[in-house]
Order: structure tokens, then C-alpha cells, then sequence
């Protein structure tokens, strides 16, 4: 059994390797393809492979005034805690390589339905309920003019100015972002979010039915774990998503061999 689940499992790591494609949207300063960077002052999330380059987050070093041409104290100072929340949606746009597999085919500077958790949109209305905009979407609300933006009406809370979570997560950055009730299938703009990427990118045959229009489907697979084993669902999940996660951190054949050694050497261990 060990030497079956140790074959499949190298199965999939090459498959998954070729269908989980990475790169970053086409943006004005961003890479074109994900690598490190050592020295970043913000998004260290993303310093193993990240789309952004090191000098962009010094602009995020708290307090923020200014993200390029947008500035965030247009009504005040933000909140410490709303801050963070703004912080880690900037890092996920500029900085991601996730973010590529919602590039917006009409703007590739851009993201389109990005699938984020009601429960981060929550979390990011609470922190900044009380904090202060004149703009409902930050792309189209602003009055644009040498070189920045302007308020165009009167300044209020979030709070009123957004109904609740969701509505700030599909109405501050137009629709980049669709709320998500389906845990386990949505982002929440942390360490985790690789784990649960697959699912939302490769959902299962049974939900891929289901899943929304607007996310972007994984890329035609090659191996199909039907045509393996009749007993895929009591698989334990933990097993496939971390081989999901170790193949997006393979980048050469020579890592990929290595890493087939080891799982069929500790199939013939005991």
C-alpha cells in the first residue's frame, strides 16, 4: 500500500507541477515572473517568490501616506488596524503570484473576481468601520488631477459608506473581488492560502459543477485521479494539498527527481 500511495502521490506532484501554472499580472513595476526578494520593509508573505519588487514596499512602511499615485490620508491618518487590512490587499495586487490566476482578460495590469472570504471581509469592514473615505471605489470615485487623487464629495465613515464586509470587498477596488461564503475555497490573504489554492483552481469533479463562472478553472490536467484509484474521497485531504504545495516550490526537473527518490525510498522503509 505504501509503495501504491508513494507512486501515485509522485503522480500527482508532476502533474500538479505542469497544471499550476505561476506568474504575476501586468502591472506597471512588477516582475514578470515571481522570484525572491531578501530586503522587503512589507509583504513578507510573499519574499520567496514575490511579482513585486523590494523598493515598492517601502511605500507600505507604516504610516502610509501614498501607494504610487493613491493617496490614503486623503480624510485622515488611517487606523493602525485598518491599515494592516489595506496593507495585506496591496501586497496580495502588487506583490502575489497567486494573484495571476485571476488576471483580468481586459486589463492585465489587474485581477477580476478574486474569490476572498467573508470572514476576511468582515474582519477588514470591523478595522476600519470607524476610519474615514470620501470614495466608494477607489479606481472610479476619485477625481484624478496632477497626478493623484481628489475627493469629489464629502468624507464619511466606512461604516456608511459600506453596508458591511462583503459590500467593501466587491466595492472598494471595483470588481476585483467577489465575496465567498465557501470556506476552504476563498483567499484569506495569508500564509494558508496555498493550501487551499488548488481547491479553488482544481475543484473536485463532483463541485466543479458548482463552482462560480468567475473563478478561473485549473489548466487541463493530463492524470486524472478518477482514472487512478475508485477510493480518491477517503484520501486524506492533507496529503493531496501538501503535494499541491511542495510541486509550486519545485521549479527544475533536478528538484522534481529529488524529490521522487525520497517518496519512493520511504515506500520500501519498514
Amino acid at each position: 500500500m505504501r509503495v501504491y500511495v508513494a507512486l501515485v502521490g509522485a503522480l500527482l506532484l508532476l502533474d500538479v507541477a505542469f497544471s499550476l501554472e505561476e506568474g504575476c499580472l501586468a502591472g506597471r513595476g512588477q516582475k514578470s515572473f515571481p522570484s525572491p526578494e531578501t530586503t522587503m520593509k512589507e509583504c513578507l508573505l510573499y519574499s520567496n517568490a514575490s511579482c513585486c519588487f523590494a523598493n515598492f514596499t517601502e511605500e507600505l512602511v507604516s504610516p502610509v501616506t501614498k501607494v504610487e499615485h493613491t493617496k490614503w490620508d486623503i480624510c485622515q491618518q488611517l487606523s493602525d488596524r485598518c491599515e494592516t487590512y489595506m496593507k495585506r490587499v496591496e501586497c496580495f495586487y502588487q506583490c502575489s503570484p497567486q494573484a495571476f490566476h485571476w488576471m483580468n482578460p481586459d486589463y492585465t495590469a489587474g485581477f477580476l473576481h478574486v474569490p476572498l472570504c467573508v470572514s476576511f471581509c468582515d474582519s477588514w469592514f470591523d478595522a476600519c468601520k470607524d476610519d474615514l473615505t470620501c470614495a466608494k471605489s477607489w479606481l472610479t470615485d476619485f477625481k484624478w488631477e496632477n497626478d493623484s487623487n481628489h475627493c469629489q464629495h464629502d468624507c464619511v465613515t466606512f461604516s456608511k459608506m459600506y453596508t458591511n464586509g462583503t459590500d467593501l470587498c466587491q466595492s472598494m477596488w471595483g470588481s476585483s473581488f467577489l465575496a465567498s461564503s465557501s470556506e476552504g475555497h476563498c483567499l484569506q490573504i495569508d500564509d494558508q492560502d496555498d493550501m487551499v489554492l488548488p481547491h479553488i483552481l482544481c475543484p473536485s469533479s463532483r463541485s466543479r459543477s458548482t463552482t462560480s463562472s468567475q473563478e478561473k478553472p485549473c489548466h487541463q490536467s493530463s492524470l486524472s485521479l478518477d482514472e487512478i484509484s475508485p477510493d480518491q474521497e477517503n484520501w486524506d485531504s492533507v496529503f493531496v494539498t501538501s503535494l499541491y504545495a511542495i510541486a509550486r516550490e519545485l521549479a527544475t526537473w533536478t528538484h522534481l527527481q529529488m524529490a521522487l527518490q525520497i517518496m519512493l525510498g520511504a515506500s520500501h522503509q519498514g
